[in-house]
């Protein structure tokens, strides 16, 4: 099984190069990236049984090094779980960017750039999730960041050029953090394996691990957009062409998530900063969704929850018991997904309508039926109702806080609950002005919202366009996997508590070496 670790992130190269060598082929270059992400799908579903039913991680030592010197894959249940549910979410945008590829030719999505770009995110997202050093992980981070410079300035408008000039800079104060960081952590204990960091930083001295250690969560909270530096995000995001806004929203912060769990369950397990975490989560959950509140455009709206609901990954993370661990991967799964559809909902809402402004859309219930069912299914659940894995999630990580039992615990569920009501809300408000208002209603409504007119404005769009089959069948498809974490909820659930337990007992660099052989 190990020999399949690899592939992971081998075969989305490759297909990259392939792709670059076919760029007057579109055709060829689609199926050679729908392909590459279809095997890495199957990939990880296979290591995701494996690893699960032998209880232990598979660790590769690329090039023959001895661990530590050499860069050890690792394939743990987190790490194939993610990969399963990122490859499965890429495949499922890809399909979309191509309907919308199809319909607007090459000069909104130009697939000769974007097919190649494309399979280089996914290689850098699915190496950050089986890195088993630091370095590496930072090399997964650049390719990935890399290639998002392209993608999100895709079709090089004023407005994508300006807004990615800006997603450039945060990125790259990030990274330099990080890099920073690694360079302190080498210096401190003499290496940057993982298993081999968490050994030795213990024996550090008390302020030098908080030092190291806020230094790797600021870096990391600047990706995952945690609050106070999520300030670019909802600026970034929205103005990307639909597909890479949707993964983009669903995948990148969550890879910064990722890099905070194993930082707090592993790396410096013994440096607390819980207090501060559940700070941050609660400023986080609650700033977000207050931005949410007060946007009349719906990828703004979506991004300001996107920001929000990162703060029940940091509420879980600093809980930090199996339960709440456990409750924190259901819930980083579930948003991957959901995300990814409602933004996939609202490019179709914006070919449909001409517009994602709020203020401007009306009538579409009788227009689209299907397109209201496919934004109101993921809306629900991202606001929390029962019985959808949203709301699942949620209880979940307020159980586990409630188990603690101290003031500030209590706090963070009535914050959690703040937010889920207002993301519910802010959601459901946009989908009664697009789908239920009609034309004539324009005036009473606009009343009622007045506080929305000095909110920014989407980019002005008057003509609808068509929506291809295949766009529609993507999102659909988005939607029938979001009602999946909802109908598979007790497995998926049980697997996301042995992932909890796991990673509270961290990789020895013992068991890495035998796994790595």
């Amino acid at each position: 099984m190990t020999s399949l670790v690899p592939l992971i992130v081998m075969l989305p190269l490759l297909g990259a190069a392939v792709t670059l060598v076919f760029g007057r082929n579109p055709r060829l270059q689609m199926l050679v990236t729908a392909g590459t992400l279809a095997a890495v799908s199957i990939i990880a579903a296979v290591l995701l049984v494996a690893v699960d039913a032998a209880d232990k991680p598979f660790a590769v030592s690329v090039g023959g090094w001895p661990v530590p010197f050499g860069i050890v894959l690792y394939v743990d249940r987190l790490a194939a779980l993610l990969v399963l549910v990122s490859s499965i979410v890429l495949l499922a945008v890809l399909l979309f960017s191509i309907g919308q590829g199809a319909a607007d030719g090459v000069e909104e999505t130009p697939i000769s750039i974007f097919n190649p770009t494309y399979l280089i995110l996914a290689a850098g997202i699915f190496d950050a999730f089986i890195a088993g050093d630091l370095f590496n992980l930072y090399v997964g981070f650049e390719i990935l960041l890399v290639a998002s410079y392209v993608l999100i300035t895709l079709g090089s408008t004023e407005s994508r050029i300006r807004t990615g000039a800006v997603y450039i800079v945060v990125s790259l104060v990030s990274s330099i953090l990080f890099l920073a960081a690694i360079a302190m952590i080498y210096g401190a204990v003499g290496t940057v394996n993982m298993a081999q960091v968490a050994e030795r930083v213990a024996q550090l001295p008390p302020e030098t691990q908080l030092v190291l250690h806020l230094m790797l969560v600021i870096a990391f909270g600047i990706k995952a957009a945690i609050f106070p530096v999520s300030f670019w995000l909802p600026d970034s995001y929205p103005t990307a062409p639909a597909p890479v806004t949707a993964v983009f929203a669903g995948l990148l912060t969550k890879v910064g998530v990722y890099a905070l769990i194993r930082t707090e369950t592993q790396l410096f397990a013994s440096s607390d900063i819980n207090t501060l975490l559940l700070i941050v989560a609660l400023a986080t959950l609650v700033v977000g969704v207050l931005g949410a509140v007060a946007q009349a455009e719906l990828k703004r709206i979506l991004s300001f929850t996107l920001v929000s609901h990162v703060g029940y990954m940091i509420f879980g993370l600093a809980i930090a018991t199996e339960n709440a661990i456990g409750a924190t991967v259901y819930y980083i799964v579930h948003h991957i997904v959901v995300q990814t559809t409602l933004f996939l909902a609202v490019g179709l809402i914006e070919r449909k309508a001409g517009s994602t402004s709020i203020l401007r859309v009306s009538g579409l219930m009788k227009a689209a039926p299907l397109l209201a069912v496919l934004y109101f299914v993921p809306a629900i659940n991202l606001g929390g109702l029962p019985p959808f894995s949203g709301f699942i999630g949620k209880v979940a990580l307020f159980e586990s806080a409630a188990q603690v039992r101290t003031p500030l615990m209590i706090v963070l569920i009535l914050g959690g609950i703040l937010t889920s009501l207002l993301t519910l809300y802010a959601l459901m408000r946009a989908w009664n002005l697009a789908f239920w208002r009609e034309g004539d209603d324009l005036a009473e409504i606009e009343g009622r919202v007045g506080y929305l007119g000095n909110a920014p404005a989407a980019d002005v769009q008057t003509e609808t366009r068509r929506i291809p089959a295949i766009m529609t069948v993507a999102t659909a498809g988005m939607v029938a996997v979001t009602i999946a974490l909802t109908v598979f909820a007790g497995p998926l659930y049980a697997l996301c508590d042995r992932i909890g337990a796991g990673l509270l007992q961290p990789i020895t660099l013992q068991q890495i070496d035998e796994e790595a052989g």
